[in-house]
Formats: structure tokens, C-alpha cells, sequence
């Protein structure tokens, strides 16, 4: 199932690693604000430690313009992470350059350096040559374990690999695997639920699953796309009007596998204290939205969920910021959970959806990488994948 060379398969003992980790977090006030992608780096980091290396991090944080903005310095995350390993942290205010080359000569084995964000240089974003080499520079080896980062192309997650021996950590080897295995050869019946606003970003991949699953169910935003493309009136709700042509057409390749919601949470208004009302799917009442999937849509998709051998699981149901509009997100949550399934969840929403209803440690799966697991679903090759060693 997995083809790549991992950490397992390189001597890492008194050699300078350069690691590619996903610190993309939410810092307020210079306090790291949620630790998950730091925490889920741990592993492949202590073991690098205990192998007897130098370990150098690199990440991206936020979109900076190509420049240093103090707001998306890293620093505030190697000072957590000192928090967090008994191994000293050290910190470069350079990604590449003379001041980061200093500081990984400097680093000893069993020491650790974060450089600054990559994304304060241009050469990361283009993917130049130059900046990879110059990262390439600083170590003897490359480890990718940013999953969240392997469907982009960049410096720090491609390029650099052309340059150093290089191979995978046990985060991006553990997604990879565990989606691979959902789309390869799931236990079946195989369930995928697609939620969020928008069915353009996710056409590929409902497409890509219609050929996999057993049943693709679809709530959130996108669905009302759905019904427009059937004639049905959906007033104020979100509904993307480019993409009537695509629904229409999938529905017609998908019949009989793509379940839509039978009835929905309606509101005069997108607020949280707004009226709100339960319908059966049909035309939704002038100056009303969706924002909601109902009861009956929950105990329909949910006895599917059951079932299931597979469930992989991308993008809310509905509005559930607001209480009103959280019931059918978070009755889903709570079906995943008790199916005996083997449970992939993805996506920023629908993993924090998971961690709000405090279920998030019953799921099989939670996967660091939003993009990267959509396009893990299209059935795309990952380039910060791809660029690594085979087995």
C-alpha cells in the first residue's frame, strides 16, 4: 500500500535532518492556540532524536506576502515546542541564508532547530531551484512529514527533495496509508459524506468516489446546488449557480449510489437568533435559506453510517457555528463515532465539528491535511509525495 521509503529506512545517526513539518497553527497574542499538527509531528521527531540526529524543522505559516510579517513568525511555536520535548529548541530568524546556516551548523545530535516560516521568501511558493538548494544545504537528509502541505509543490516540500536523500515521517506515511486504504480496498459498504458550501471544490473528488463508494451522501451547502439543478425553488440559500451543469450531470451518473437529504432546517435569516423551521425538501419559502439537514435526514444517513465498513467523512451539514443549525453536523459526529466503521475524517470544520461534540478519540482517523485529503480523494498524486524515495 505504501511505496515510499520512511525514516525507518535511513541512518540518521549523527546527521543533520531537515524535516518538513506542518506548523501551520493559530497563534493570538503570540500563544499557539491549538497544538494538533505540532503534537502530531512528535513521533517522527523523537525518533529522529533518539536515532542520534540534529533535527532541523521547517514549516509555512499563514500567507504571508512573500516577505517577513512578524504575525506569522514561527518563533511563537518553537517556544511551545520547548514546552513540549525535553530535547533543547533552537530558533533561526532565517528560513535560508547566512544566519540559518550557521545555526544548523552549530546544532548538535539530539538538538533541535526551527528555521523561520518559509513562506517569507518567494522562491518557496514558486518552487525555485535556488531556495531548494539552499534548504538542501543545510542537512544530509530530507524527511517530508507535512502531510497538510504534499499537495503543494513548493520549496520546502518538493524541490528540496531533488537535492537530499529523502523520505517519509510516520504522520505522512500513517495518512497516506489510511486514506489509500479507504480508496483502494475500503471494508465495505463504503460510505462517503461530503458536506461544506461549494460543490466545486469538491466535483473531483464525488466523482472519483462514485467509482469507490458504495453510497456518497451529500449535506451542507453544496446540496441545495443539488436541488436547484432539479428544478426545486431554494430562495436565499447558498447555491452556486456556475456549477448547476455539474450537479445536473452527476446526478445522472451517480443515481444510484448519491443520497441527498430528504429534509432541511430552513431560516429567514443567516443569524443564529433568527426563525427557524423544519421542511421537507421542496421549494424553499421566498426570503428563507437552508442551513440546516433535518431529523429525518439524519436518521437516514446515520443508519447508512451504521452499516458502513468504510466512512470517510469531509465537510459539515450545515451552519453548526450557530446552535441553532449544529443538530444534523453533530448527530452525524455521534453516528460516526459509534459505527464500528473504520473512520477517516478530513477538513478543518468537520474535524472541529469532532472536537467540539468531544468525539474526536473515537474516530479511527483524523487527517492534519484539508487540501491534501480532498485531493488524496480525487485520486491525485501528492507532489511532496511523490518526490520521495520508493521502497
Amino acid at each position: 500500500m505504501f511505496n515510499k521509503k520512511t525514516i525507518r529506512d535511513i541512518d540518521p545517526r549523527g546527521k543533520r535532518v531537515l524535516v518538513r513539518v506542518d506548523f501551520n497553527v493559530p497563534i493570538e497574542d503570540g500563544v499557539v492556540q491549538d497544538d494538533t499538527r505540532i503534537k502530531a509531528a512528535l513521533p517522527t521527531i523523537l525518533y529522529l532524536l533518539d536515532a542520534g540526529a540534529a533535527v532541523i524543522l521547517c514549516s509555512h505559516l499563514g500567507r504571508p506576502k512573500d516577505k517577513p510579517e512578524l504575525k506569522y513568525s514561527l518563533k511563537p511555536v518553537a517556544d511551545y515546542l520547548d514546552t513540549l520535548i525535553k530535547a533543547p529548541v533552537k530558533f533561526s530568524e532565517e528560513c535560508v541564508g547566512p544566519k540559518a546556516d550557521a545555526a544548523a551548523k552549530a546544532l548538535k545530535p539530539g538538538e533541535v532547530l526551527l528555521l523561520e516560516n518559509t513562506r517569507f521568501y518567494p522562491g518557496e511558493t514558486k518552487n525555485d531551484p535556488e531556495m531548494s538548494k539552499a534548504l538542501a544545504g543545510l542537512a544530509d537528509l530530507y524527511v517530508n512529514d507535512a502531510f497538510g502541505s504534499a499537495h503543494r509543490a513548493h520549496a520546502s516540500t518538493e524541490g528540496v527533495a531533488k537535492f537530499l536523500p529523502a523520505v517519509a515521517g510516520f504522520l505522512m506515511e500513517k495518512e497516506i496509508k489510511y486514506l489509500g486504504q479507504a480508496l483502494t480496498d475500503p471494508k465495505r459498504p463504503f460510505v462517503a459524506i461530503l458536506g461544506g458550501a461549494k460543490v466545486s471544490d469538491k466535483i473531483e473528488v464525488i466523482r472519483n468516489l462514485l467509482g469507490k463508494a458504495d453510497t456518497v451522501l451529500i449535506g451542507g451547502g453544496m446540496a441545495n446546488t443539488f436541488f436547484q439543478a432539479q428544478g426545486k425553488e431554494m430562495a436565499d440559500s447558498l447555491v452556486e449557480g456556475e456549477a448547476l451543469d455539474t450537479a445536473k450531470s452527476l446526478l445522472g451518473e451517480g443515481s444510484s449510489k448519491l443520497q441527498l437529504p430528504t429534509d432541511f432546517v430552513i431560516a429567514d435569516a443567516f443569524a443564529a437568533d433568527a426563525k427557524h423551521k423544519t421542511m421537507a425538501v421542496g421549494d424553499v419559502p421566498a426570503g428563507w435559506r437552508v442551513m440546516d439537514i433535518g431529523p429525518e435526514t439524519v436518521k437516514a444517513f446515520s443508519a447508512r453510517v451504521a452499516d458502513a465498513g468504510t466512512v470517510v467523512w469531509n465537510g459539515p451539514m450545515g451552519v453548526f457555528e450557530m446552535e441553532p443549525f449544529a443538530k444534523g453536523t453533530f448527530a452525524l459526529a455521534k453516528a460516526v463515532a459509534e459505527s464500528k466503521a473504520d473512520s477517516i475524517v478530513g477538513g478543518g470544520d468537520s474535524v472541529s465539528a469532532l472536537q467540539q461534540s468531544g468525539l474526536a478519540d473515537r474516530i479511527t482517523h483524523i487527517s492534519t491535511g484539508g487540501g491534501a485529503s480532498l485531493e488524496m480523494l480525487e485520486g491525485k498524486l501528492l507532489p511532496g509525495l511523490g518526490a520521495l524515495q520508493d521502497q
